[in-house]
């Protein structure tokens, strides 16, 4: 079976920067999101698409079609206050916060200077070329409630 729109896709995989180095990897077979429905970046989408059980490619994702590029406009001034007086603050650390629109997003601190805390709100990933290994390991319809749903759903449901 191929993979095409509303095909539930199974996969291992091992995703790395242009230095090599591991960023995420799913090995287990466990990982699986529904073709078509946003639920991964865009350029591994359209590079499994068409591909069967068994295959195994390896693709390099260029930003555009991952994260996007690195915003600088996306990196944000807050007054130290807004932290709890017990943590030091470090640059590299991540925090996890609430978006407009609700969603959680992660913030990276870019610096401290000051009494000021620069978080970055680009997705950690943005502006970066990923480099994927996949090999798919299993490829079926979804059922009316997952795409109805707009995800995969586990085994005895969501």
């Amino acid at each position: 079976m191929s993979i095409e729109k509303d095909k539930v896709v199974s996969m291992n995989y091992v995703l790395k920067d242009d230095q090599g180095n591991v960023i995420d990897q799913s090995q287990d077979g466990q990982f699986a999101y529904l073709h078509g429905a946003n639920n991964i970046i865009p350029g591994l989408e359209e590079a499994l698409e068409g591909k069967n059980t068994g295959d195994e490619i390896t693709v390099s994702i260029e930003p555009a079609k991952a994260y996007g590029e690195h915003n600088p406009e996306a990196v944000q001034r807050v007054p130290r206050s807004q932290f709890p007086a017990d943590i030091e603050i470090q640059p590299g650390m991540q925090f996890q916060t609430q978006a407009p629109n609700g969603q959680i997003a992660v913030v990276t601190v870019a610096g401290v200077e000051g009494d000021e805390v620069l978080l970055d709100t680009n997705h950690p990933l943005a502006g970066k070329t990923l480099n994927f290994e996949v090999t798919i390991t299993d490829v079926r319809d979804a059922t009316e409630e997952e795409k109805a749903h707009g995800h995969v759903h586990g085994a005895g449901g969501h």
